[in-house]
């Protein structure tokens, strides 16, 4: 009986244990969370800064090409 008691008493200290560093880690994630929630993800980019980016528009005959190469 005494050996039963004392596994219930360790089991219940191993709970609380993980009780407690699971809402630890849980509120460090919404801290995180809530730092990136803040930041403008999209917003112009300030400077001088160059857009990189432009899509050229190619002819038909290569496109189909393309297009029969792909499989799609």
């Amino acid at each position: 009986m005494v050996h039963l008691r004392q596994n219930i008493q360790e089991l219940v200290k191993v709970l609380i244990v993980f009780t407690l560093c699971t809402c630890i880690f849980y509120m460090a994630l919404r801290l995180v969370h809530e730092e990136y929630e803040r930041q403008h993800r999209y917003d112009p980019p300030s400077g001088a800064a160059v857009k990189v980016y432009k899509p050229l528009e190619p002819a038909w005959p290569d496109r189909l090409s393309i297009f029969f190469q792909l499989g799609e």
